[in-house]
């Protein structure tokens, strides 16, 4: 059945389906319910075009694109039946309701809509409304989401009754009936690109002649020669598959290993500046227990020079320069000994922050030394799923090389089969040609015979 182009401003949609004529003329009729009749032909084309498209992706097991029939065919049929019942009449300031205003709303209810919502918003090669509202039902197609945003439209009665008059599809029972047609789309995997279709100006056409078959054809199996080439299809994409994965694993193992090579490098790296840092710390030990010894050196002193001066202190009213030249060393000594206090302060704060980096790098050195060990076992992994891979990749090229030898040996047989009909055929020519040429004999022969009677009675 095939219909005329249609957009935003002009919708014709097929006579077969969908009466063009207005809600208001429709409800005119007495005797039978159009509206109803237009529902029901709407859910039954849906149902024979879902099972066209689910079975096409079952028969070839790829991806369907946008050249495919009846995927195409169920995008029409879509847009009809979500179109069905809309509400024509402009609004006194926000303008004609649309059926892209409805679907933005889907979002409100289920975040996963709001991804596909914020995509249509950005396209710049669809420029209607109605192009947008097309748009979002592939992405939802492609996103396996679009009986369940269908659900929650369906559900929200108040919601769809702004925009669709009470007798539409999607306000009735059959609505409901769409929405569990459209589950069974869930297996169905579509690649689309929207950029590459004129989604403002879709054709309105669908094809019943895929649906509809003669009596003769009802038994037929013809399905051989497709069952064959899936075969061999399903395992050319299985070789690829394996090849890629191959691949992958190969780029991971090698990076793996600049990884424990990088890692092996800084580990050591990290072992000569520890055994730097023991050396360091083996010296400044040394000198901090020369420091002690030398502050234990200058208490001693201290000591002496206590006495000293006492001593002193007796011997004062006797000596007042020996007093002075006392004075003045034992000054020297308590700077002497403040300075040597501050130098065993620092020498005490940096053997501390020592014994910290060092422990800090023993604890850095153990989780690399984790890390290798870690990358290590992944490689094994990957190296061992490396092998299942390449065994497999051997089992299907085998398969594939035993099928391909059926092949060549079916088509050997086609040719033996046709050299024999062919030599059937000359015999068949050369048959008929000696049994017209016994019949010219005969009629001879009957000619010669009635002579030879006719005389015989004269």
């Amino acid at each position: 059945h095939g219909g005329e182009s249609f957009d935003s401003s002009a919708e014709a949609w097929p006579d077969l389906l969908v009466d063009r004529r207005s809600m208001g003329e429709r409800r005119l009729w007495t005797n039978r319910d159009p509206v109803a009749l237009e529902r029901n032909n709407l859910v039954s084309i849906s149902q024979l075009v879902i099972k066209s498209v689910v079975d096409s992706s079952l028969r070839f097991g790829r991806q369907l694109d946008s050249d495919n029939t009846p995927l195409h065919q169920l995008f029409v049929v879509l847009d009809l039946a979500l179109r069905h019942g809309l509400k024509t009449s402009r609004r006194l300031l926000l303008g004609k309701r649309e059926l892209w205003d409805l679907l933005q709303n889907v979002e409100k209810f289920d975040h996963a809509a709001s991804d596909i919502t914020a995509t249509v918003r950005d396209l710049t090669t669809v420029k209607t409304a109605a192009g947008r509202a097309r748009a979002w039902v592939r992405l939802a197609l492609m996103q396996k989401k679009l009986a369940d945003y269908l659900k929650i439209l369906v559900d929200n009665k108040d919601l769809i009754a702004e925009f669709y008059e009470p007798e539409a599809l999607i306000c009735s029972e059959e609505g409901v009936l769409l929405t569990g047609l459209l589950v069974s789309l869930n297996i169905v995997d579509c690649n689309l690109c929207l950029k590459e279709e004129d989604l403002d100006n879709q054709e309105g056409v669908i094809d019943l002649s895929y649906y509809l078959r003669r009596k003769e054809d009802i038994g037929r199996d013809d399905n051989n020669e497709v069952v064959e080439e899936k075969d061999i299809n399903t395992v050319i994409d299985q070789k690829n598959y394996i090849e890629e994965m191959n691949r992958n694993l190969a780029a991971n193992v090698t990076n793996l290993q600049a990884r424990i090579e990088s890692l092996t490098n800084t580990n050591a790296l990290m072992r000569e500046d520890l055994a730097i840092n023991k050396k360091k710390i083996g010296t400044l030990q040394h000198e901090n227990n020369s420091l002690n010894m030398e502050v234990e050196k200058q208490l001693n002193m201290a000591n002496l020079s206590r006495v000293m001066k006492s001593e002193v202190e007796k011997y004062n009213d006797l000596d007042p320069k020996k007093e002075n030249e006392i004075e003045d060393k034992l000054s020297d000594e308590k700077i002497a000994k403040s300075e040597l206090e501050k130098e065993l302060h620092l020498e005490i704060q940096m053997k501390a922050e020592m014994e910290m980096a060092m422990k800090l790098l023993e604890k850095d050195v153990h989780e690399k030394q984790d890390t290798i060990i870690s990358l290590r076992s992944q490689l094994e992994d990957i190296k061992s799923i490396n092998l299942e891979m390449y065994t497999k990749l051997a089992e299907c090229e085998k398969s594939l090389t035993y099928k391909s030898d059926i092949i060549q040996k079916l088509e050997m047989k086609t040719v033996a089969m046709a050299d024999t009909l062919q030599q059937l055929d000359q015999k068949f020519v050369d048959t008929e040609k000696s049994f017209s040429g016994s019949k010219t004999q005969n009629a001879d022969l009957r000619s010669r015979v009635v002579e030879s009677e006719s005389k015989i009675v004269e």
